[in-house]
């Protein structure tokens, strides 16, 4: 929790700092009026659009943020610090602002009123307004955790995620009803020391986990060390890592973790899966390949690091790898494991590509060990 609070405070007082620098006003979003005829009021908004929003033309998803006069900000921080490096797609924010007793009236007693006033006027004027991709997730702290939970089980073509915190519940015939020809996300989180809601959300759980809805794929966790007013950022950043889950490209902590998931299998699996969620060729990716190489050079696993070498033989010639001082890595690791032949030809590319570099002496010197030791009499 420490670190995303940090963020969150760097973040603000960077755009802070900024802003006094040039005297300019700086924003996260914009604050949009909707005169809603279902509510019979004016309701406010808050949206904010990524970056590259302005100068491209793609469909980006949309995370809606219910009481977003608490949330809206930690939503585009957290959205903003998944970002570095790429382990969600860059999103439209929506916070939808609310008040007590009203908060609690329209999530409660209220809730169809308010889930029209959701579906026909803010997404609606969302999707009419901005490049949306129809991938739609909500988040929603103690009433409106209770609210969302039964929200996504009853309508459920509306939104293809749901991070719920802090609340939540939902009768047996209502989970057992639900039904999908898509699969649903829902993360759903508490703390032991939440004393208000967290029996009924243990509640809820164990349902889920008797009945197991077909195409909910849900998860549910326990963060004792916050409270019950403390857990809403946490859960919301742990809750779009549980969405994009695979996302970005797999990391393993091991070669043995590699082997364990299944090796060139699992990955052919994963990411044709990948594809099929948020599009791409279904191939494995450069970044993939390159964490492995450096996987198995940084375990010193000879064995993995000449497979992923030449099962990956294409990354070795993109740009990362174009400079004399990866030639001089690779020709050094195989001269350390007695691969004579694959460091004298590593150090041959790097000599004649890169001249008068800085390694030229090492490479040269490789060169010279690898042949002697080849030449040895075994």
């Amino acid at each position: 929790m420490k670190p995303l609070f940090i963020f969150s405070i760097y973040f603000f007082i960077t755009i802070t700092c900024i802003a006094q620098q040039d005297n300019s006003q700086v924003t996260i979003g914009v604050t949009h009026t909707i005169k809603s005829s279902i509510l019979d009021q004016d309701r406010t908004i808050q949206i904010y659009t990524p970056n590259s929003y302005s100068s491209s033309e793609q469909k980006y998803p949309v995370l809606y943020i219910l009481d977003g006069q608490w949330y809206f900000s930690s939503g585009v921080s957290i959205q903003k610090a998944l970002r570095t490096p790429s382990t969600i797609p860059e999103m439209i924010v929506v916070g939808i602002n609310n008040s007590n007793p009203l908060r609690r009236t329209l999530f409660g007693d209220e809730n169809k009123k308010f889930t029209d006033f959701l579906t026909s006027e803010v997404i609606q004027y969302i999707d009419s307004n901005y490049r949306t991709n129809r991938e739609r997730i909500i988040f929603g702290w103690e009433n409106a955790a209770y609210y969302i939970s039964k929200l996504i089980l009853k309508n459920n073509q509306v939104f293809t995620g749901a991070i719920i915190t802090n609340g939540g519940s939902a009768s047996e015939d209502l989970i057992k009803t639900f039904t999908s020809e898509k699969e649903i996300y829902l993360f759903m989180a508490n703390s032991k020391k939440d004393i208000y809601n967290i029996n009924e959300t243990e509640a809820f759980y164990e349902l889920l986990k008797k009945n197991n809805p077909k195409n909910l794929i849900w998860k549910y966790e326990l963060f004792n060390d916050e409270m019950h007013v403390s857990l809403p950022h946490l859960s919301l950043y742990k809750g779009l890592r549980y969405y994009y889950h695979n996302y970005d490209s797999p990391i393993f902590e091991s070669i043995q973790q590699y082997i364990e998931s299944g090796e060139m299998s699992y990955l052919n699996t994963y990411f044709k899966e990948r594809a099929k969620r948020f599009g791409g060729d279904g191939q494995i990716t450069d970044k993939t390949k390159n964490r492995l190489i450096w996987l198995a050079w940084n375990r010193n696993d000879f064995k993995y690091f000449n497979i992923f070498m030449t099962e990956f033989e294409d990354v070795l010639t993109t740009k990362r790898y174009d400079s004399a001082y990866w030639q001089n890595r690779f020709g050094q690791f195989y001269l350390k494991h007695k691969d004579y032949q694959n460091a004298i030809k590593y150090f041959n590319i790097g000599l004649a590509k890169y001249p008068n570099s800085e390694y030229e002496e090492k490479m040269q010197q490789g060169i010279a060990l690898a042949k002697s030791s080849k030449d040895k009499p075994k």
